[in-house]
């Protein structure tokens, strides 16, 4: 298997909030060969703050880092977080195609734009062959008991013109990356519906109101778990369950960690508020789920 080399950009939620993300997807990297190179001094994307207080300010931060991919001589960096994803994607469309933004916004990064690099969410290259032609042969643990909701979210795929891949209203990347990794995916509504977003801060009765929506769909469509690409997603649908509802929320990277064989401490599965790590455990020891080798 020949061996893909990316830089990598975590993003400030997955050295924080998100780490199990970050431990899953790097942990997976490698067992799929690909080699992730962290952007040395990267920043913050900037995320919403910086776009609501100065737009160059929102082109500036992410082209910094772009710019720090040419010193290492790498074209291809993958971007986990849709939000950062988004602000790195958007940055880069907007330098591309107006010349005064883009000589303001190298007077202050004191480099030129780095327009050439090219930015994917790891879904866009875990979906597509090779790669996705190889997940099968990585399978150790057999997971077809599971049926799982994907949820995309708002953000991974949209605006198309920036995302670049995929389907906007009907995505099907996650879907066919679980598959692959032996897992059984569910036809629902809301996988592109809002969860709130960082509404859960300032209004989390939005938050609990569209999330539960989101959580009541997965199951009426059959699903035991639903997985996810987005750190914010991912708070929102585990930390805002109605009394009761107990549904398990996995990274998808998570799950594709989980059919190679990792085991829930590996993938950190101790970290999510909604019980994860023992669901996990009784559905291996009930059966449902079953060692290949």
């Amino acid at each position: 298997m020949k061996k893909n080399r990316y830089a990598y950009y975590p993003g400030c939620s997955l050295h924080a909030t998100a780490a199990e993300y970050d431990r899953s997807l790097t942990a997976v990297c490698r067992r799929m060969d690909i080699e992730l190179v962290e952007i040395e001094k990267w920043v913050c994307c900037g995320s919403t703050a910086a776009h609501t207080k100065s737009r160059l300010l929102a082109e500036a931060l992410p082209m910094a880092s772009l710019a720090r991919m040419e010193a290492m001589g790498i074209e291809e960096v993958i971007v986990p977080c849709p939000e950062c994803f988004s602000k790195l994607k958007t940055a880069q469309h907007h330098v591309a195609r107006d010349r005064k933004t883009r000589k303001s916004v190298a007077d202050i990064i004191q480099t030129q734009c780095y327009e050439e690099a090219r930015i994917y969410h790891p879904l866009k290259i875990f979906s597509e062959d090779p790669l996705l032609s190889q997940i099968p042969s990585l399978v150790t643990q057999d997971l077809s008991g599971l049926k799982i909701a994907c949820y995309y979210g708002c953000l991974i795929t949209r605006p198309p013109e920036i995302a670049g891949f995929d389907n906007c209203e009907a995505p099907e990347s996650m879907d066919r990356v679980l598959k692959a990794a032996g897992l059984r995916t569910v036809d629902w509504n809301h996988k592109t519906r809002c969860c709130g977003s960082s509404f859960a801060v300032s209004k989390p009765e939005i938050v609990k109101d569209l999330s539960g929506q989101v959580l009541d769909d997965a199951r009426s469509a059959g699903a035991d778990a639903i997985a996810v690409g987005c750190p914010v997603c991912h708070v929102n649908l585990d930390t805002r369950q109605p009394e009761g509802f107990d549904m398990p929320v996995f990274y998808f990277s998570q799950l594709m960690g989980a059919s190679f064989g990792m085991s829930p401490t590996d993938l950190l599965l101790h970290r999510h508020y909604t019980e994860a790590n023992t669901w996990l455990e009784r559905f291996l020891q009930s059966g449902y789920i079953t060692h290949l080798q």
